[in-house]
């Protein structure tokens, strides 16, 4: 949203984002243009020797293909999202204009602590002395942790009201977005006078901004990445609030670090049939163990490891089929699907 509307007024706007669905150029964007593949083949040779030297992790890597190919390509602005945590992530590096903490959920425990709160504070990492840190998190106690971790590096803070929502026109479904649009629109008005976009283009570029794979309706498909709890539990709410047509079956495919107790009793909740399979993308070691997740039980769960069967049967006898659970879930099925592809 904070892209659309920078577009919207004009700038040429650099968009990094992660993870990617099918390939992963998606997370490089300038100008709503993907990094060409021979651009990101010349900057992969270039910082071999140097990703090789400081034996650099995968997202670092891409990191660093991102800053020099938006930099190579003249964006006037970027917008970079966090990979995991910030305060040790490697878009840290960059000097911003604003930060902003959107909402905190527990997932990635393993990196980022045990706690909301403990979270909070790897999130808050990413403010700077001097300078906006906007915090869109709505849970008083960790509101509380991100002001303190703010205030101690010096960062002036703009809070977005718990409660408030934005009241115009949308282009991303559910009503989580209207929590977003409204943080969006802190995160604006929060940059410097020189980037900072006028009412039309935020109105314009809040309305026009869409990302694949959130509440994605393509025919009798419905792609959403939801892979946490409160995701999902957003995305139940958007099932109930638009309605699609019945009977609707789901795949899903949760990785292992995720609480996926949680999320497979909110979507079994609103489905007719819950499909339950691997993403052949996802790392081996984040792999669930299926027979642990079916015995949740319950009607209409159907176990198919293998996941291509899974994608075809899913769709019998469906007027809608939902594919969620994880990015790797949604971009493995959107890569079976002709035309499906973020890219093409």
């Amino acid at each position: 949203m904070v892209a659309s509307a920078l577009e919207q007024a004009g700038h040429r706007v650099a968009l990094y984002t992660s993870p990617h669905l099918v390939e992963v150029r998606e997370r490089m964007m300038v100008a709503g243009l993907p990094i060409s593949p021979s651009a990101f083949a010349m900057w992969t040779n270039r910082l071999r020797d140097a990703v090789e030297e400081c034996q650099a992790s995968f997202f670092e890597a891409t990191t660093a293909i991102a800053l020099a190919d938006f930099s190579a390509r003249g964006a006037d602005i970027a917008v970079i999202e966090v990979g995991l945590g910030g305060r040790l992530d490697a878009t840290n590096v960059v000097n911003p204009v604003v930060t902003a903490v959107t909402a905190v959920s527990l997932e990635h425990t393993d990196y980022l602590g045990e706690s909301l709160e403990g979270i909070a504070a790897e999130k808050a990492g990413i403010a700077k002395s001097g300078i906006p840190f906007v915090i869109g998190e709505e849970n008083a106690s960790v509101v509380a942790v991100l002001r303190e971790t703010a205030e101690a590096r010096g960062a002036p803070i703009a809070e977005v009201s718990p409660g408030l929502e934005y009241d115009g026109r949308i282009g991303m479904a559910g009503p989580h977005q209207r929590r977003n649009a409204a943080v969006a629109q802190v995160v604006l008005a929060a940059l410097p006078s020189e980037w900072r976009p006028g009412e039309d283009a935020i109105e314009g570029g809040i309305a026009a901004a869409w990302l694949p794979g959130r509440f994605d309706r393509r025919g009798k498909w419905l792609f959403d990445v939801a892979h946490n709890p409160s995701a999902v539990a957003a995305l139940a709410r958007t099932i109930r609030d638009l309605g699609v047509s019945r009977p609707l079956n789901a795949l899903i495919g949760v990785l292992n670090d995720k609480d996926w107790a949680s999320m497979l009793d909110a979507v079994q909740s609103e489905v007719d049939s819950l499909w339950i399979s691997t993403p052949p993308s996802a790392p081996a070691e984040r792999i669930s163990n299926l027979t642990q997740l079916a015995s949740l039980g319950g009607a209409g769960l159907v176990l198919e490891p293998d996941f291509d069967a899974a994608l075809s049967g899913v769709q019998r006898d469906a007027r809608t089929v939902l594919v969620t659970g994880s990015f790797h879930t949604v971009g493995d099925a959107m890569s079976r699907l002709p035309g499906f592809a973020p890219l093409g």
